[in-house]
């Protein structure tokens, strides 16, 4: 009877050690197999795990590094002289492979092969007078300013030190080129805005070079000229002086516009179907517009190389007073938009009829 008792007590703790190993008693259910308790998941948030583990630390405040665009090769017109001295380190480094975007350069030296090309398909970017420009968009249509590229490039040069201010222009001859054009406009404006309009006589030539002739063989002639062909002059003429820049003039009585010499556009199947790709543009633009200002010796040598200016030494003295920019967005439209709006005023076919609609204006985003 004890040895049967003995028996029992044996079978029941060795029941009751199973259980203990099982963890209790069995309430898995059939076809299924329970995961240890040392492999059951994790139910930390990312970015909170325990330091030290395996696992990888997750930032979700991390900012991912921006796309790039696919590189576009960009056919690239523009007129020799101030508006393309500010493309060169853009040019240097697209030829060198250090742009996103690659730009095929094409300088001309008529507004008209540009019009031509940007009409034409030729061009996809093209840097124009600003008059021009809202011409042939009234013309034709088609492209849109993405950019001022140049403001006022135009200055009074004499022999002498009699003018000061622009009321001195009273009772002068000044000689200047571009009738019905840019310098004919903008001088008009400012005589008209100082009270001297009908005291100043005009006389127009056909180039730069025969107004500084017209200078020589009468000292008491003035002249208004466009850089780089002032500084040219100066340089041969030690009695040449630089008496009035009209972009000062102009900002001097203008709150809502300034003078503008060149825009870049953009044809409008380019801006629609490649926007990144003109984002990169306008900032390679912008970085060698600074490049050109702030280093203008090197810059020279560039602007002399791609046959821009004759000479190095020209381009170097001329860059500080040429005014290269890259503006844009809103700015560039109340400046272009102001100043296109007093050519209109003065003669309504200086713009080409009409003021351009805002489709001329691209203001991005």
């Amino acid at each position: 009877m004890k040895k049967l008792f003995a028996l029992a007590l044996t079978a029941v703790l060795l029941f009751t050690l199973c259980a203990c190993a099982n963890g209790g008693s069995d309430t898995t259910a059939p076809g299924t197999t329970e995961k240890p308790a040392t492999e059951a998941p994790k139910t930390e948030a990312p970015g909170t795990e325990t330091p030290g583990t395996d696992a990888p630390r997750i930032d979700t405040n991390e900012t991912l590094p921006p796309i790039v665009p696919q590189p576009l090769e960009l056919n690239v017109y523009s007129l020799k002289g101030p508006t393309s001295m500010g493309l060169v380190s853009l040019l240097r480094d697209s030829v060198k492979g250090n742009t996103e975007n690659t730009y095929v350069s094409t300088m001309c030296t008529a507004a008209d092969e540009v019009t031509a090309a940007l009409i034409n398909g030729n061009a996809d970017i093209a840097l124009l007078p600003a008059n021009a420009a809202a011409t042939l968009f009234n013309k034709a249509g088609g492209f849109s300013v993405v950019a001022i590229n140049t403001l006022g490039v135009l200055y009074v040069v004499e022999n002498g030190e009699s003018i000061q201010s622009v009321k001195d222009l009273a009772g002068k001859t000044v000689c200047l080129t571009g009738k019905g054009t840019t310098p004919e406009y903008a001088l008009r404006y400012l005589l008209a805005a100082h009270g001297i309009e009908d005291q100043v006589t005009l006389e127009f030539k056909s180039e730069a070079q025969e107004v500084v002739a017209a200078m020589t063989e009468n000292v008491a002639a003035v002249g208004v000229l466009p850089q780089p062909f002032a500084t040219a002059a100066m340089l041969q003429n030690e009695g040449l002086r630089q008496a009035l820049d009209l972009t000062q003039e102009w900002n001097a009585v203008t709150q809502d516009s300034s003078l503008v010499t060149g825009v870049t556009v953009v044809r409008k199947e380019i801006l629609e179907q490649y926007p990144d790709q003109i984002a990169a543009f306008l900032r390679e633009a912008a970085s060698g517009v600074a490049y050109v200002n702030e280093h203008p010796e090197d810059a020279a040598m560039l602007i002399e190389d791609m046959g821009i200016v004759a000479k190095a030494a020209i381009a170097q003295k001329a860059i500080p007073y040429c005014n290269l920019v890259c503006i844009t967005g809103s700015e560039m439209k109340t400046q272009l938009s102001g100043y296109l709006k007093t050519l209109y005023d003065q003669n309504p076919q200086a713009v080409g009829g009409n003021m351009p609609a805002d489709e001329f204006y691209f203001v991005g985003e």
